[in-house]
């Protein structure tokens, strides 16, 4: 969905007719999600077509808002620890840098699944925004620019609550607004214009950019975007008329239950662990991959941000793709072999055909988009984890956000081993992790996460399975007892 595709004015909030309410332990959640065909009856074709997309009508200019905000978060991505490292920074004060500011990605992005029932997601998002400017400033004026690490790594990892606040309290946004029936286009969507913003937009744009601006003025340039971003919030989405707010009391019990949770359903913390590994390797490069591709293989920073870029852009579409492919071939199959196989294979890829090919554009360019494609088929785990928790779904979806900021940290921390094992055993690392967590994800396995034309599918396939042991034994019974086999074996014998 492009820009020119968003409707023309601030988005007309409605209040269905016959809500579906977001249970909770507490009642109902502050936020109702209507069904499309009611909440589809009025309004143009338009925002019918958005409604039947998992778009709700009420959420469309954040949806763009969000896109451009990952803009400004990602255009650092692909080339800032080459910048710090030209500066004199070595590898480990780097891979720290990053490494802290993942610890508080981490933080805040389970607290912002967890506070956007009682602050409201949209005050969530622009707390985000307002912290993410404020402390970039910070970094590049007082930390970067006279090269003071104590203030770079501080207002660095204060900056990284602004990031989830935004992005993660507007996932909370649509999971509470998106009938479940859409639930999977929603977040397929919510996906595409993250990834779109994060890598595609601002990887091209550093491409353009960087040199004639210098890698400084690109930095600076960040803050045009997420500043657009948070005023597109505070002007142009409102919540419905109708959504309550949690008391305080009522706030503190939902931060545990976001905790406890995972305890009650342990199916949802493994969905957590699957979502840190998902995006490991994504971090994890942007911290190394980038010198050694630069630095080692002999790709130019312009050819390698085109090549980050274009990865990306293979990733938005996936976020789509994955979406269709689910519905086909099942959410978990999706997940396993298309994210976890693909993945490790192609994480291994990164070092081993530069290492027989060199700085080989076109062959590391196809590698690049068969990698965004693999990480895009984990697209279905957000769909799938809050259907493990019906009744706690906000609390689900903090167990995801969770796991997305643990991803920040943990996928550092891993590139903070390459300068004392190398690059290759690293990668060895993040594939093998890749490989569990292909096996790991049919333990998700339960009734009602699948697609309903899957569920289907699997459930006359274990129909037809049982009435095959019944066939059998009834025979095997009649063959040893005769008249004494049991009525129900030769039942199932007899049909």
């Amino acid at each position: 969905m492009s820009p020119e595709g968003v409707p023309q004015g601030p988005a007309s909030p409605h209040v269905s007719g016959s809500p579906q309410e977001l249970a909770s332990p507490q009642g109902p959640g502050p936020f109702h999600h209507p069904d499309p065909a009611s909440s589809s009856a009025g309004g143009s074709a338009f925002a019918r077509l958005l409604d039947r997309q998992g778009i709700s009508r009420t959420l469309a200019w954040g949806f763009l808002a969000l896109m451009l905000f990952m803009v400004g978060d990602g255009i650092e991505l692909s080339f800032l620890s080459n910048h710090l490292t030209e500066l004199g920074f070595g590898g480990g004060r780097v891979a720290l840098l990053f490494t802290t500011y993942g610890i508080v990605v981490a933080v805040a992005a389970w607290l912002a699944g967890a506070l956007a029932e009682s602050w409201g997601p949209r005050r969530v998002m622009l707390a985000g925004g307002i912290i993410w400017i404020v402390f970039e400033v910070v970094f590049l004026l007082l930390g970067v620019m006279p090269g003071n690490y104590p203030v770079m790594i501080l207002a660095y990892s204060v900056r990284a609550v602004g990031y989830p606040f935004f992005a993660y309290g507007f996932l909370v946004w649509v999971t509470m607004e998106t009938p479940d029936r859409v639930m999977g286009k929603a977040v397929g969507w919510y996906w595409f214009f993250n990834a779109m913003g994060l890598g595609v937009i601002s990887g091209y744009f550093v491409a353009i950019v960087v040199e004639p601006w210098g890698a400084l003025g690109t930095l600076w340039s960040s803050l045009v975007f997420v500043a657009l971003a948070t005023l597109m919030v505070a002007v142009l989405i409102r919540s419905r008329p109708g959504a309550s707010r949690m008391s305080r009391e009522q706030t503190v019990r939902g931060l545990v239950t976001s905790v406890t949770i995972m305890a009650e359903r342990p199916k949802v913390a493994l969905g957590g662990l699957l979502r840190i590994i998902n995006t490991m390797s994504y971090y994890s490069f942007a911290v190394f991959l980038g010198v050694y591709m630069v630095g080692t293989v002999g790709f130019s920073q312009a050819q390698w941000s085109s090549i980050w870029g274009t990865m990306l852009f293979a990733n938005v579409l996936a976020n789509v793709i994955s979406g269709y492919a689910s519905d086909l071939c099942g959410r978990l199959n999706v997940i396993a072999w298309g994210g976890g196989f693909a993945t490790a294979i192609t994480v291994l890829g990164f070092y081993y055909v530069p290492q027989g090919l060199g700085a080989n554009y076109p062959v590391v360019l196809v590698l690049g988009i068969v990698y965004g494609l693999a990480l895009g088929m984990y697209v279905p785990l957000s769909a799938v984890v809050p259907l493990l928790a019906p009744q706690n779904k906000a609390a689900a979806v903090a167990v995801l956000n969770l796991g997305a900021g643990l991803s920040n940290f943990v996928g550092p921390a891993i590139a903070g081993l390459v300068p004392l094992m190398g690059v290759a055993p690293v990668v060895w690392v993040l594939a093998a992790i890749y490989l569990v967590g292909l096996f790991l994800t049919f333990l998700l396995r339960e009734p009602g996460i699948e697609a309903p034309r899957i569920e289907r599918k699997r459930t006359s396939a274990e129909g037809i399975t049982s009435s095959g042991r019944a066939h059998a034994a009834g025979a095997e019974a009649i063959a040893s007892g005769g008249a004494g086999a049991p009525a129900e074996a030769k039942s199932a014998l007899r049909q």
